[in-house]
């Protein structure tokens, strides 16, 4: 059973002074809330509030007997503002960063009468929207899990929001161009050579992983909308929880790296983790081994969930 889109309001005066109205939308999954552990699970780039169930985008480690098991606690997934999901989206995008949707998260936390959780988690830009909200709270969460993201928007991953913004930017098929260059951001030069091995479609008369590249494009143009990635893309691009800040954070933390990540390198995570070691002894390091590369967060299920479970 699908759990019910609910929805909080209110105002909210952005970093960069403009004043919104944010219908601030979200699910809850397992148990009521106050009557079990608190989870929050803050969705990837084009993710949403539907974790679990059927449908659910992290079924396999969001569920009943799961890594996260809905018989044990309540899983909360708030919605970023603007993602179209509750068809609400945002013209201007570039009046937000990171920090902005952690304080709507931190809001709405407030406004539901949450004051502490017991785990946040989340994959890439959710990971890094996490960082962000545990360097303005620190005191807010037992356990923090980011999974292939770091605190920081480095230069690489920088670059690469900067070719998806020009995509992005053009008249001609924007969004399916940009989902194009992006899969093979999220994937590895081993992952799709080991797929396809050069076989050719005849009938379409083009190679099986440019099919199936174009396939991904159209795929997301007809179910995400042009605004919600164009402002994904800017938040991705603008990570930045305050470092100095980083060992302040109460929670027990565990980093979750993909050694084949192209996006956010394992090399830079690891570096992270051993910053934060020195000042907080609070803090493990996990890798997935794969040759997916960044997308491993949503397919090596079997390593992801024994890494979660020992943690949790």
């Amino acid at each position: 059973m699908k759990a019910e889109l609910k929805h909080i309001n209110f105002s909210y005066r952005t970093n960069s002074g403009k004043e919104y109205y944010i219908p601030l939308s979200y699910q809850l999954f397992g148990k009521d809330l106050f009557s079990a552990p608190i989870v929050l699970v803050n969705h990837a780039l084009t993710g949403n509030s539907d974790v679990s169930g059927e449908k659910g985008w992290w079924k396999k480690l969001i569920g009943e007997g799961g890594a996260i098991d809905t018989k044990k606690y309540t899983i909360l997934c708030f919605n970023i503002p603007g993602n179209g999901y509750d068809g609400f989206f945002i013209d201007d995008y570039e009046d937000f960063t990171p920090s902005d949707i952690a304080n709507i998260f931190l809001q709405g936390l407030k406004i539901l009468n949450i004051k502490s959780l017991h785990t946040i988690i989340g994959g890439s830009l959710g990971g890094g929207i996490g960082w962000e909200m545990l360097v303005k709270n620190p005191n807010l969460a037992e356990i923090f899990i980011p999974i292939a993201c770091a605190f920081k928007t480095h230069d690489w991953l920088h670059a690469q929001c900067l070719v998806q913004k020009f995509l992005l930017n053009q008249n001609d098929e924007p969004l399916q161009k940009a989902r194009i260059h992006a899969m093979l951001c999220y994937r590895t030069p081993e992952s799709l050579n080991d797929r396809f091995q050069n076989k050719y479609n005849q009938e379409k008369q083009r190679l099986e992983s440019e099919d199936w590249l174009i396939y991904h494009g159209k795929a997301l143009n007809e179910r995400f909308s042009l605004k919600s990635y164009k402002l994904m893309n800017h938040l991705l691009m603008n990570i930045n929880a305050d470092e100095c800040q980083l060992e302040k954070i109460q929670a027990r933390m565990h980093m979750i790296s993909v050694d084949t990540d192209l996006f956010f390198p394992a090399s830079e995570i690891r570096m992270c983790f051993k910053r934060i070691k020195e000042k907080s002894g609070n803090v493990f390091y996990h890798e997935i081994n794969s040759i997916h590369g960044h997308d491993a967060f949503l397919m090596e299920y079997e390593q992801l969930n024994t890494i979660i479970k020992n943690i949790l």
